[in-house]
C-alpha cells in the first residue's frame, strides 16, 4: 500500500524544473492569438521496428531491454539511458534508441542530458560539505551571507528570518502553487528591473527581495525552485568560488566525476561533448525565444535559459555519472562524502507540514526519502528531457533518462518508474565486473557562458 502511494510524490517533485519552462510556452500561447505553432515530430519507432540498444550485454539485461524500447515506444521518445549499481559497482549500463535521431547518432550508455532538479543534489552536497569544513551553519539567516541583497522598502520582513536549513528543506516561505514559480518570470523581471531578458538567478533575487512570502519561513515544505538559487549564490559567497567550479572542484571530484557542468539551452549547436538532442512531444506549443529577435522557437532551445536554474536545475550529466554521486553519499563506493552526523541531517525527516500528504516519505536537506531512512530518490525534469534517480534499502543505485518529455508528464514519470522496478524485480545480477572503469567520466572543461 505504501509503496503504491510512492510514485505520486515522485511525480510531484521530478516535474517541477521543467515547469519554468512550460511557464514560457503558457505566455506565449496566452499572448500570441489564433493558433499557435506546433511542433511536428516523426514517428521514431513504427510497427515493429527495433529500438537499437549499445552497452554490456550482463545477466539480467533482457528485462531492462524489454521494458525500455516499450517504453520509448509508447511514448515516442528517441533515446534513454539507464544505468545501474549494486553496494558501489556499477553491474549495468545501457542506451536506448538515438542521441540525435535525425542523424542516426546512436544513443550510449554515457550520453549526456540535461539533469533537472536532481541538480538540487548536488548543491546540497556543496552546501553540507562547506558545513562540515566549519565554513558555513545551517540556522544561518541567508541575508547575513549575502549583504548584497536587502529586503526593499515595504517587503516583507520575514525574508530576513530564512535560514541555510529553511532553503535546503523547503520551507523558505514560498508557494509556487499559489503565487507560481519566480523562475520562469523572466518578462516581469526584465521589466521590473530595466534589464534585458533573459534573467539570471541573481536577477531574481534582486526582483523576489519586494515579494511578500506566502508562509512564515520554516513553518511548512512547499518544494522551491527559488530557494536553490540563493543557495547557488551563497555557496558562491562562502567559498570564494564560482558555484559551477566549487560544485566541481570539491564535491563532484571527489566523487570522481569530471564531465558534469552546468548545461546551455539556447541553441541546439551548442550542446556539449557527449549531450543529446532534445525533442518536444509532437504537438507542443512552439514559445516566444527569450533572446532577441529569434521569434518562435521550440520551447527546449531558447524558450528557456538553463543558466538561470544553475543551482536548481541547470546541470547536465549521464545516468552513470548521476550513480556514481549517489554511490559516494551512501559511501558503498567511496567512502561517505559527509560526515556521519550530516549524513544524519541530509535525510532526516524534518516533521513539518508539507505538500505531500503520505508521511512515509519526506523532503530532508536535499533528498527525498522514504519509506524507511535507507531508501532515496530524487527526479528531475526540464524541457526536452525526464530524468529519475534512486537509491534503495537493498543496496541498489539506479537512474534513467530520456531525451523527451510529454503533454501528460505526470503519467509519462511514473512509467519511468514502474520500468525501472520491474526491470529491476526482485534483483539484478548484471555485470560479475565493475563496469564503472569502462565508463570513465572524461575531464570536459566547465561550460559557463
Amino acid at each position: 500500500m505504501i509503496l503504491a502511494k510512492r510514485p505520486a510524490l515522485l511525480l510531484r517533485q521530478t516535474d517541477l524544473v521543467m515547469m519554468v519552462g512550460l511557464a514560457a510556452v503558457l505566455i506565449s500561447s496566452a499572448c500570441g492569438g489564433g493558433s499557435t505553432p506546433k511542433e511536428t515530430l516523426p514517428l521514431f519507432y513504427p510497427g515493429d521496428t527495433p529500438v537499437p540498444v549499445s552497452g554490456p550485454d550482463a545477466a539480467g539485461v533482457q528485462a531492462f531491454d524489454t521494458g525500455v524500447s516499450a517504453l520509448l515506444k509508447k511514448w515516442n521518445i528517441p533515446g534513454a539511458t539507464v544505468a545501474v549499481a549494486k553496494n558501489g559497482q556499477l553491474v549495468l549500463a545501457r542506451g536506448y534508441g538515438y542521441a540525435d535521431f535525425e542523424s542516426k547518432q546512436l544513443m550510449q550508455p554515457d550520453s549526456m542530458f540535461r539533469i533537472g532538479s536532481n541538480s538540487k543534489v548536488l548543491t546540497s552536497m556543496a552546501i553540507l560539505h562547506l558545513k562540515d569544513e566549519g565554513k558555513i551553519d545551517l540556522d544561518t539567516k541567508f541575508l547575513s551571507i549575502l549583504t548584497q541583497y536587502q529586503v526593499a522598502q515595504g517587503g516583507d520582513p520575514r525574508i530576513r528570518d530564512i535560514t541555510i536549513r529553511d532553503l535546503l528543506r523547503h520551507s523558505g516561505g514560498w508557494d509556487r502553487d499559489k503565487t507560481g514559480d519566480p523562475m520562469g518570470w523572466h518578462g516581469t523581471i526584465s521589466r521590473k528591473l530595466h534589464i534585458a531578458m533573459p534573467v539570471l538567478c541573481p536577477d531574481v533575487i534582486r526582483f523576489m527581495m519586494g515579494q511578500p512570502l506566502d508562509f512564515a519561513p520554516g513553518t511548512k515544505q512547499v518544494y522551491s525552485n527559488f530557494g536553490y538559487c540563493i543557495l547557488g549564490r551563497v555557496i558562491e559567497k562562502v567559498s570564494g568560488q564560482p558555484y559551477e567550479l566549487y560544485v566541481r572542484d570539491h564535491v563532484l571530484a571527489a566523487m570522481d566525476v569530471h564531465a558534469m557542468s552546468i548545461g546551455y539551452s539556447h541553441r541546439l549547436s551548442e550542446r556539449g561533448p557527449y549531450e543529446v538532442k532534445y525533442y518536444e512531444y509532437d504537438g507542443a506549443p512552439l514559445a516566444d525565444s527569450l533572446f532577441a529577435n529569434e521569434g518562435k522557437v521550440p520551447a527546449n532551445y531558447g524558450g528557456f535559459e538553463i543558466l538561470t536554474l544553475d543551482s536548481c536545475g541547470g546541470w547536465i550529466g549521464s545516468t552513470i555519472d548521476l550513480t556514481r554521486v549517489m554511490t559516494s553519499i551512501d559511501g558503498s563506493r567511496t567512502g561517505h562524502f559527509l560526515t556521519a552526523g550530516t549524513m544524519t541531517e541530509f535525510t532526516a525527516d524534518p516533521e513539518l507540514p508539507d505538500w505531500n500528504t503520505d508521511q512515509n516519505y519526506w523532503y530532508g536537506l536535499g533528498i527525498f526519502v522514504g519509506p524507511n531512512p535507507q531508501t532515496w530518490y530524487h527526479g528531475g525534469a526540464i524541457e526536452g528531457t525526464k530524468s529519475q534517480l534512486e537509491r534503495d534499502s537493498n543496496g541498489y543505485t539506479w537512474s534513467i533518462m530520456v531525451n523527451s518529455d510529454s503533454n501528460d508528464p505526470g503519467t509519462l514519470g511514473l512509467d519511468l518508474d514502474a520500468t525501472m522496478r520491474q526491470a529491476l524485480g526482485p534483483g539484478l545480477e548484471g555485470s560479475p565486473t565493475d563496469l564503472y572503469s569502462q565508463f570513465l567520466s572524461p575531464d570536459l572543461p566547465p561550460r559557463t557562458k
